[in-house]
């Protein structure tokens, strides 16, 4: 029961409690559709009341009053509904009855309070005496608040409905309860099924039962007070007496009158103090409909000319009212000036839904179309949402009779739009190139923005030297020109391109950056430059210092109104917090990003290829492959570069640990290969240890040599932390697999000497998840090493070492403890559970161990409850016996009775119990099983 109906409930409760309880007269009052009638059946079913005879009655039913009998003896519980509808007998009636109420009776009298004959008092004039002993309450019921509206919708609809749509129908229904209701209807019966949007709720429509009582109560009227309905219908929104006067052509007299008639009969409410309008906005499109056409016209016009009297002025409402009312030229003004307005104050979504619905229009004056796409085009390249805007552009930049500057101008727009928001970064370069030679000669400032935006490393394609060249062009064009927004978005530019390549000088060019932004242009630019440079710093491993930049970008992004700029900075946030190890939560974000950016997916690029790796690590591979892959929704090839060949390395990762080595090879050729294409070495941070692992796994050390060749002389003297790393922990890769097929034990030990180097740097970044995959790698190398120096035929495999002195592996093995506890720490499931396996591999037996396991009858054992987490992860018995180096067969024995202690009927119930059970920490006291070797030389290879 909810507080408001309880409230009433009570009162009569203890009325016909008690036989000789004093009676109570309950007054219900409500707005049509506000729930009377539901509260009189919930009081005719009141708990503990049973004794009571019920009567109910709904007055204006035209039947007459239920019997002249007032005065019954026994508790009687009178439920009367309408009674703003009741005529002279019932009212005297009804009189008698409520003055006669015995002890241990009650009544509850619902009606809507502004349908009433005489306002104020529902059983009519003079005034009624109450006996003394008569209890008289009022309960006004009141419409739902937005929250109790968004239950019902999800109730409704399952789940479906959004908090924007939820929003959206709590505003056009004001919240009366039937109104809710019967629109829900409408969404849950609606095809295509409702999907969630506001759009999707104002398109439902006008309920029937509203549709009917408003054009009912409008009807009633006569008809020289009609057109003040017709008034408010037209405005949509409540309005001040003397604009809703104007509208209606009345003039101040016959327009007062018309008005207070309204109020009277409820065809019009006050919902704002001083401002007159329907009770419920979703009233108003069936009123609207219901003008006849010339007479809604000329309501349009007279709309249109009162608005544009205010202060602001509301252009997009003026714009409606001109198109409404026929005025072509008003409309296209107005909307010029709208969307101005809008993208002004930084509402770009606002200003392209205007923008695209009004070019989209067939018969556009040429020359109105050469003043709205420009506009539409500046929102867009800062907007979210492009798909649309890029169709609308693609098909006005065909026009042979736009004039080469504005011409140009789209084409820049339209190329930006494809290759930064819409991820179609080849056929954004084709059209940046053929703006910029539109532009060059009629808007030089516009074609060096065009040239600037050609040298992007981010964007696939264009060998770097290209993009230096472009980017001379650029400024050269603008030190010749004073167009400062121009010069600042070419500095933007510049930064990006020096500080993608770590070339000397970098940071000089972003410190430049942050001193413009005086001029909201500027801003724009400056904005852009700097939360570019921050997502540079990431890659490259400056992290404090993208930290600085990624606040500083944030903020002037918000301020000057780029909400794609915000997106791209949040996403390097993403990246940020995957590299520093702030893992926890951290998938929830990633999913949260996509979903804040279904209409864009490209946006959420970043989001997908860390939900990727974090899934990767997690062991739930099943789940990793799809996220890499981006879900379908952007192909590998027109991802940013750096992003590209970071999936890529995670992709490659994933085939080695399932032991797929061919595939592995192939994808590392074809990703260092696009890598090689771009020329930008330092993008590869993340691709070149697992390509180098998985060509020399393949056989092909030639090529892994030239790879680590190639990076070396790629990044040579250039501060790039996160690459020198990534250098030292290839290089350790490929020593070590090579020292395994030779064999050679010095190049195991020179191999960990690598690890170590790369540990550091990682360390010192930080990189903590890279610094534990290194530092792994550096210890089992010194293992192997030392397995080597025992005698002919210890070592990996089947593969003997010459033996050498034995070395101590004390260290060694305290480092894969460190390790495991990182791995455990950030959350890396599998990669726990792989170096645990190696520590139980080192383990001695103690001295005076009493024979046989320790005794798990009823929960899982350590190595039960490892097989466990990495089952429900997601790895099949072949991948977790690779992982902890036991058999499969083994594994599935483990997998039985974890299910059988846990109780799971199944591998999927597994999962849940799992997840709701307490599992032991996972120690192993030595091998068991059949141990699986170790096949890959890699940091992190199965």
């Amino acid at each position: 029961m909810n507080r408001t109906r309880g409230s009433a409930l009570r009162p009569l409760a203890r009325a016909l409690g008690e036989e000789r309880a004093e009676p109570v007269l309950l007054f219900v009052e409500g707005a049509a559709g506000e729930g009377k009638s539901h509260l009189l059946r919930a009081l005719a079913d009141l708990p503990g009341t049973a004794h009571a005879v019920r009567v109910r009655w709904r007055c204006g039913a035209g039947a007459g009053p239920p019997g002249e009998d007032g005065n019954r003896r026994a508790p009687t519980l009178w439920l009367v509904d309408d009674v703003h509808r009741a005529d002279e007998a019932e009212l005297r009636w009804l009189r008698r009855v409520l003055g006669g109420l015995e002890p241990g009776s009650a009544a509850a009298v619902a009606y809507r309070p502004e349908e009433l004959p005489v306002p104020g008092l529902p059983l009519g004039g003079p005034p009624m005496t109450y006996p003394s002993r008569l209890t008289v309450l009022r309960h006004r019921l009141a419409p739902w608040d937005e929250e109790r509206v968004r239950r019902a919708a999800e109730e409704a609809l399952d789940g479906s409905c959004t908090a924007e749509a939820a929003r959206r129908l709590y505003e056009l229904t004001a919240g009366v309860p039937q109104v809710v209701v019967d629109l829900l209807a409408a969404l849950r019966e609606r095809h295509p099924a409702f999907t969630g949007t506001a759009a999707e709720v104002e398109a439902a429509g006008v309920p029937t039962r509203l549709a009917e009582l408003v054009l009912s109560r409008t009807h009633a009227l006569p008809p020289e007070h009609r057109p003040v309905v017709w008034a408010a219908a037209v405005l949509g929104a409540p309005a001040p007496r003397d604009e809703l006067i104007a509208v209606s052509g009345l003039g101040t007299a016959a327009g007062t009158g018309a008005l207070l008639r309204a109020l009277e009969t409820a065809a019009l409410a006050e919902p704002a103090e001083g401002r007159y309008g329907f009770a419920v906005p979703l009233a108003a499109p069936a009123v609207r409909a219901s003008v006849p056409g010339p007479v809604r016209q000329d309501l349009h016009g007279r709309a249109a000319a009162v608005l544009r009297r205010g202060q602001p002025v509301p252009w997009g409402d003026v714009a409606a009212h001109h198109r409404a009312a026929g005025e072509t030229r008003r409309w296209l003004g107005a909307v010029e000036k709208a969307a101005a307005a809008a993208a002004g104050a930084g509402r770009h979504q606002e200003a392209i839904t205007l923008l695209e619905r009004t070019l989209a229009t067939p018969g556009l004056p040429p020359r109105s179309r050469a003043r709205l796409a420009p506009l539409l085009a500046r929102s867009a390249v800062t907007g979210l949402r492009s798909d649309q805007t890029v169709e609308v552009l693609a098909q006005i930049v065909r026009d042979a009779s736009l004039p080469p500057a504005i011409r140009g101008e789209l084409r820049l727009d339209l190329g930006l739009m494809l290759s930064n928001q819409m991820g179609r970064g080849p056929e954004g370069r084709q059209v940046l190139e053929i703006a910029a030679a539109e532009l060059c000669e009629v808007r030089p400032g516009l074609a060096a923005r065009a040239m600037a935006a050609l040298s992007s490393t981010f964007v696939p394609g264009n060998h770097i030297d290209a993009g230096r060249e472009w980017i001379a062009r650029a400024v050269t064009l603008t030190d010749a020109g004073e167009d400062e927004v121009m010069r600042t978005a070419v500095l933007a530019n510049r930064a990006d391109l020096a500080l993608s390549c770590a070339d000397p000088g970098a940071w000089d060019l972003v410190r430049e950056l942050s001193g413009r932004d005086t001029d909201p242009a500027c801003a724009r630019q400056a904005a852009r430059g700097l939360c570019n440079a921050a997502n540079s710093a990431v890659w490259l491993g400056f992290h404090d210092r993208a930290e600085d930049l990624l606040a500083e970008g944030l903020e002037l992004a918000a301020r000057s109104g780029a909400p794609y700029l915000e997106h791209t900075a949040l996403g390097a946030r993403l990246l940020q917090e995957w590299w520093t190890g702030r893992w926890p939560g951290l998938a929830e974000r990633c999913e949260d990003f996509v979903t804040a950016t279904a209409d864009m997916p490209f946006l959420a690029s970043d989001a997908y290829v860390v939900r990727g790796m974090l899934a990767l690590a997690q062991g739930d591979w099943g789940e990793a492959g799809p996220w890499l892959s981006q879900r379908g929704t952007t192909r590998a090839e027109n991802l940013p570069v750096p992003l590209a060949a970071t999936a890529a390395g995670a992709a490659i990762r994933l085939a080695l640990a399932r032991q797929e080595v061919e595939a592995a090879a192939e994808q590392a050729r074809a990703a260092w290969a696009a890598l090689a294409g771009k020329g930008v070495w330092t993008w590869g941070a993340e691709l070149l240890p697992w390509a180098v692992e998985a060509v020399a796994r393949a056989g092909d050390t030639a090529t892994a040599h030239t790879m680590v060749r190639a990076f070396s002389q790629g990044i040579d003297r250039r501060d790039a932390p996160a690459a020198r790393a990534a250098l030292s922990w290839s290089r350790a890769v490929l020593t070590e697999t090579e020292a395994l097929a030779v064999p050679e034990r010095d190049r195991l030990l020179r191999a960990a000497e690598l690890y170590q180097e790369a540990a550091a740097a990682y360390a010192v970044m930080p990189h903590p998840y890279s610094r534990a995959l290194t530092a792994e790698g550096a210890a089992r190398c010194v293992l192997v090493a030392a397995e080597a120096g025992a005698g002919p035929g210890a070592g990996r495999g089947d593969t003997a070492v010459p033996p050498g002195p034995v070395l101590p592996t004390l260290p060694a093995v305290a480092e894969l403890e460190t390790c495991a506890r990182s791995f455990t720490e950030l959350g890396a499931v599998w990669d726990a559970a792989r170096v645990r396996a190696l520590l139980r591999t080192q383990r001695p037996v103690k001295k005076g161990r009493p024979p046989g396991r320790p005794s798990h009858a009823d929960e899982l054992s350590p190595r039960e409850a490892e097989v466990a987490q990495l089952a429900v992860s997601g790895l099949t018995n072949r991948e977790i016996a690779a992982t902890l180096h036991l058999s499969p067969r083994t594994v599935e024995q483990h997998i039985a009775r974890a299910m059988r202690k846990t109780g799971a009927l199944s591998r999927r119930d597994l999962a849940h119990r799992v997840a709701t059970t307490q599992l032991p920490r996972t120690r192993a006291p030595g091998p068991e099983g059949t141990a699986a070797t170790s096949t890959a030389p890699g940091g992190a290879g199965t």
